[in-house]
């Protein structure tokens, strides 16, 4: 194969003033982790509200959190991207369509639109892990907190929630690694994220197998430390009795 290998390509600079391709995908990975971020705050907040609606005993409360994992978990991530970027900020307020479209920089409204359809994507998949926590429940425990009196909301504030989020937090380490590696669609709305930066990279140096490979490192890297920290939070607040809670 007649390929220029250079793994120093990263060290090498830009031509744009003093920095290197590796300030770049530094760059694009700061975009990453804000991203990530504010997509997981919206996803496990908003996730965990839906996620008790659908345990409800309203019919009003279970139809909504089901109306919004239907709607959100069949429509594919991309779609809902560009539906969030392209379609929604056009039936704003004249005022905010103003200064989203005039005020606010291209990468901001990106970065905006991908971080709030991520989120909302997202939310959909964690509501199911937090109904399912709650469903597994012994339901003995649930009818001993009504029989002492407990109100639904006491019920689920000093039984029901402090043990399912301990119950769920395997499937909550996959749910925030898949949203740490679904920021990548955000370069399709056009963040300068760390796949965007990758293409640009890509493309100005042609060192294409290298560039894909760093990159790829530093997933592995990033998912590895929060698989590893969650399950550090797994250990530390597991319930001895309950699932794989062992004993203490």
């Amino acid at each position: 194969m007649n390929y220029s290998w250079n793994w120093g390509v990263l060290w090498q600079t830009t031509g744009v003033g003093d920095s290197t391709y590796l300030d770049w995908l530094i760059t694009g990975l700061g975009w990453l982790f804000v991203i990530a971020l504010v997509a997981w705050s919206i996803a496990l907040v908003l996730g965990s509200i839906l996620g008790i609606m659908r345990t409800l005993p309203s019919k009003t409360a279970r139809g909504i959190g089901t109306a919004y994992v239907t709607l959100f978990r069949n429509v594919p991530l991309l779609i809902q991207l560009f539906i969030w970027f392209y379609v929604v900020p056009n039936f704003l307020p004249d005022a905010i369509k103003s200064w989203w479209m005039n005020d606010l920089g291209a990468n901001t409204t990106a970065l905006i639109s991908a971080s709030v359809g991520l989120g909302l994507f997202t939310a959909a998949r964690v509501c199911e892990q937090v109904r399912t926590g709650i469903e597994a429940l012994p339901r003995g425990q649930i009818n001993a907190g009504y029989a002492m009196g407990f109100s639904t909301f006491q019920l689920y504030r000093y039984i029901i929630l402090p043990q399912s989020f301990r119950m769920i937090l395997p499937p909550l380490s996959s749910e925030l690694t898949n949203c740490v590696k679904n920021t990548s669609i955000a370069s399709l709305v056009g963040v300068a994220e760390i796949i965007s930066q990758m293409k640009t990279i890509s493309e100005y140096t042609q060192n294409t197998i290298e560039i894909y490979t760093y990159v790829t490192l530093v997933f592995i890297v990033i998912n590895i430390c929060l698989i590893q920290g969650m399950n550090l939070l797994e250990k530390r607040l597991r319930i001895p009795g309950l699932m794989a809670g062992g004993s203490k």
